[in-house]
């Protein structure tokens, strides 16, 4: 397979991947390395591990970084109440069974909960492990993970060692809301994935809508090229592309001139703070309609 092959077998799950993006994938997948994909909210970085997990017909599994994520959200954590339960019964029917005993059995894999990273290591296909945002969780929290990446094991104090069954398929991704260590950058084959061109943008469309009239799409894709343009707080990504194209569907509009009523109320798909929706008032959306048109 080619890198070729891979950026067509996505295509068919609805994910245009550019040249550079494919190429990347490809290598990650080649030489079994993360992959750290870097870019603006809203240009379809999450979506690739979904598109990857699709055409590879295995699980997805997704850690959400926030600040403040600690091992017991990230890898395990022990089945506390089942704990209780279980010391409870052992002493209520004092079936002779030794405290050794029961803190044996109440320290197995039976009584663990297993959280995405510790997950991802025990699947028996190798599934796609997906670590979003991980510039919002700690440093603390990135130099664990570093471990988990070079060694694909984790250590559980009263179990020993879970090496992984099977290699998982490593997605990350950032936003900018902090810097990288150099170490994890070290450890990543790496694709920036900026807002999307006016051609790959309008294949993503015809690809996730295929319902949308060609003139339409034309006109939906070079409206939100534009609006991009505009200064606004939050610029709307490609899913906010694809909710517009579904709005204007509904509505029944042919033509983005034709209503610019419904244009304007349309808007709620693309513009999702105060402030921007004051800065494109019913003027400058029929303007930017105009030119899209």
């Amino acid at each position: 397979m080619s890198f070729r092959d891979l950026q067509t077998d996505l295509a068919r799950t609805g994910y245009v991947a550019p040249d550079d993006l494919a190429m990347a994938l490809f290598l990650a997948l080649r030489l079994g390395r993360p992959l750290l994909l870097e870019g603006p909210a809203g240009v379809g970085k999450t979506a690739v591990a979904g598109a990857l997990a699709d055409l590879r017909g295995t699980r997805l599994i997704r850690l959400q970084c926030y600040e403040g994520l600690d091992a017991t959200h990230a890898i395990y954590e022990w089945n506390y109440q089942k704990q209780l339960l279980a010391i409870r019964a052992a002493a209520e029917f004092h079936d002779g069974e030794s405290g050794v005993a029961v803190e044996q059995r109440i320290f197995s894999r039976d009584y663990l909960m297993e959280r995405p990273l510790l997950q991802a290591i025990t699947q028996d296909t190798p599934p796609v492990l997906l670590i979003d945002e991980i510039d919002r969780a700690d440093e603390e929290f990135e130099a664990y993970l570093l471990e988990v990446l070079d060694n694909y094991q984790i250590t559980v104090p009263e179990l020993g060692t879970i090496r992984a069954t099977a290699r998982p398929i490593v997605i990350l991704t950032a936003n900018g809301t902090r810097d990288l260590s150099d170490a994890l950058r070290r450890r990543c084959l790496y694709a920036t994935i900026p807002f999307p061109g006016r051609e790959t943008e309008l294949a993503i469309l015809k690809a996730r809508n295929p319902e949308v009239e060609a003139r339409l799409a034309g006109q939906i894709v070079a409206f939100v090229q534009k609006l991009r343009e505009e200064d606004l707080e939050k610029v709307p990504g490609i899913a906010e592309t694809l909710d517009f194209a579904a709005a204007l569907a509904g509505l029944g509009l042919a033509d983005l001139t034709e209503d610019p009523d419904a244009l304007v109320a349309s808007l709620a798909t693309l513009l999702k703070t105060e402030t921007d929706r004051a800065a494109v008032p019913l003027e400058v959306a029929a303007r930017l309609a105009g030119r899209a048109a």
